[in-house]
């Protein structure tokens, strides 16, 4: 059902794929991204059970990262192997220079190997709606017109709504993707203290509305 479309490997030489269903037929195109930070693995678990499900009557084609950031997954850090905060790193208007902490988004934007593939991606498909999973604010999150969808997943997990993060985000993926080219963007904060079982119970309805009902 799914296949490996692209293949690129870390500065660590550790895989990260983009898997796509292999539909004919489709009305929308969906891009799944897990593990955007190190630190965040809740989202890869969430995307492989969704992977062990019966998927043949989906509607949509499927784009799936199951973790951009492997080598931040396997220290446990928020940012990749360079240090870099990829959520931070993207080309954008706001984008600038910061401290080398953990937002540092790059000597330059789109630096990174992982960004350079993300954006790869958003020029190589028509992308209808992203969904990016993070935590720890148990929140949805949007960026672009993505509201009603915000609100939809709202109803299906009871996480609240919440459009602006309530920080600065420069270089951020959503401002790359939903506000400078109006994909409807959501970011999907999973809560901190939660068992990846009761995660996947919470959010296995936003994947099945995600590949058969949107």
């Amino acid at each position: 059902m799914f296949k490996t479309v692209r293949e690129i490997k870390s500065k660590e030489n550790n895989s990260i794929v983009l898997l796509e269903s292999q539909s004919e037929n489709y009305d929308k195109t969906i891009l799944i991204i897990g593990v955007f930070h190190g630190e965040e693995p809740q989202g890869e678990y969430l995307i492989n059970k969704f992977l062990e499900m019966d998927l043949s009557d989906m509607k949509n084609k499927l784009l799936i990262i199951p973790c951009l950031n492997p080598d931040g997954k396997k220290k446990n850090q928020r940012q990749n192997s360079n240090g870099v905060d990829l959520n931070r790193n993207f080309p954008t208007k706001n984008w600038c220079k910061s401290d080398k902490k953990e937002y540092f988004g790059g000597d330059e934007p789109a630096s990174e190997i992982e960004t350079k593939f993300m954006m790869e991606i958003l020029s190589g498909y028509k992308i209808d709606a992203i969904l990016s999973i993070h935590a720890p604010f148990e929140i949805v999150n949007y960026d672009g017109p993505a509201k009603n969808l915000a609100e939809k997943i709202s109803q299906l997990t009871g996480y609240k709504v919440q459009a602006d993060i309530g920080y600065p985000t420069p270089g951020s993926f959503g401002n790359y993707a939903g506000v400078e080219r109006n994909i409807p963007t959501i970011t999907l904060e999973l809560p901190e203290n939660q068992d990846n079982d009761t995660l996947w119970h919470v959010n296995k309805p936003v994947f099945e509305y995600l590949s058969k009902q949107f």
